[in-house]
């Protein structure tokens, strides 16, 4: 090997090692509200200090680390805003300072370090680090993460709606129910395309104590939207004629298949159910999927799907595909339909 290639691995190798460092200077950007303190004109560190209650010193070795990275730039000794650090504001509509947040959550760095051992058996972790399910966890023990989870899970619809809710267009005096579906920022798009669409959205009591007040009585779609509590892997007691699981197919084989029964039950012979998925094979980002995948495994012995895996469970569960095809830059839409009955 020449010195370059060398140099090359060295300097990967080093990178990912301290990769942890990065997400660590990200969340502490986030939690001290750096984003939001840098406006539009270039400032100090000890500008910015003041703003939100840190040590200058520090918050510039902080600042300098996160501009080898593009978040933030150097002016000299002021910072300015990126296009990166600008998704750390919670004023930007495209905002992505919760799914920092979420990523970086105190459990996540609990579970990683037991990555070795989740691959020598296949299974996650997570129950045998905290004592409990990752759910059952967030939502008894870590309330204040478990609203972090679901804003992220929130933001990250809000990436996707508008083209996802275009491209199911779902049209007329029909009933959908968005399964696993958190705040509901997919429903309100979907029932705001056509006024005559009937929702309902169906999730663990948890992820609704905070859903869009557009859902809720007297909210804008309140008459036409209902609020259902349970586990979709356990039952889906509401029927519908389309049932939408978004990002929700991402635990074991064995929950994913009893899932989409539970569904496929619900919407009865002929009824639709669309499964939407970044899958490994089909992103434009397989550095984050895979890592993903790899969190997943963790927490809820779950899996970022291949294309072929997945379209695997929904046959065995007893769905017929009726088309494929992507949805914005990261999605698949994966359209089936329950049999007809011979």
């Amino acid at each position: 090997m020449t010195v370059a290639p060398v140099h090359e691995a060295v300097t990967t190798l080093r990178k990912l090692a301290l990769a942890a460092g990065q997400a660590a200077a990200l969340r502490a950007a986030a939690q001290l509200g750096v984003a939001d303190a840098l406006g539009d004109e270039p400032a100090t560190a000890a500008q910015l200090a003041t703003a939100v209650n840190a040590e200058p010193g520090t918050l510039d070795r902080l600042l300098r680390a996160l501009t080898t990275h593009g978040v933030f730039a150097a002016q000299g000794e002021r910072y300015v805003h990126t296009a990166t650090s600008r998704l750390l504001r919670t004023d930007t509509p495209r905002s992505l300072r919760d799914m920092v947040l979420w990523a970086t959550e105190p459990w996540t760095w609990s579970v990683w370090p037991q990555l070795a051992d989740a691959v020598r058996t296949g299974k996650g972790v997570f129950a045998e680090v905290h004592g409990k399910d990752f759910f059952t966890y967030l939502y008894e023990d870590a309330p204040d993460s478990a609203e972090v989870f679901n804003r992220a899970m929130t933001q990250a619809s809000r990436l996707s709606s508008q083209s996802i809710a275009e491209a199911l267009d779902i049209r007329g005096p029909v009933t959908v129910v968005d399964v696993a579906g958190g705040h509901g920022d997919l429903l309100t798009t979907i029932l705001g395309e056509d006024s005559e669409v009937r929702g309902v959205l169906f999730d663990l009591p948890g992820a609704l104590d905070d859903v869009d007040p557009r859902l809720r009585e007297g909210g804008l779609f309140g008459d036409r939207a209902s609020l259902v509590t349970g586990d979709c892997r356990e039952a889906v007691p509401v029927a519908a004629d389309v049932f939408i699981l978004k990002n929700v197919l991402e635990w074991d084989d064995e929950s994913t298949v009893a899932t989409l029964r539970n569904v496929a039950g619900a919407a009865g012979p002929g009824g639709r159910v669309v499964v939407i998925e970044n899958l490994v094979d089909g992103s434009p980002e397989t550095g984050f999927t895979t890592t993903m995948d790899l969190l997943l495994l963790l927490n809820v012995n779950g899996r970022k799907h291949l294309r072929q895996s997945l379209l695997r469970l929904v046959a065995e569960a007893g769905l017929v595909v009726t088309d494929v095809h992507p949805v914005g830059p990261y999605l698949h839409m994966i359209d089936c339909a329950v049999p007809e009955r011979p």
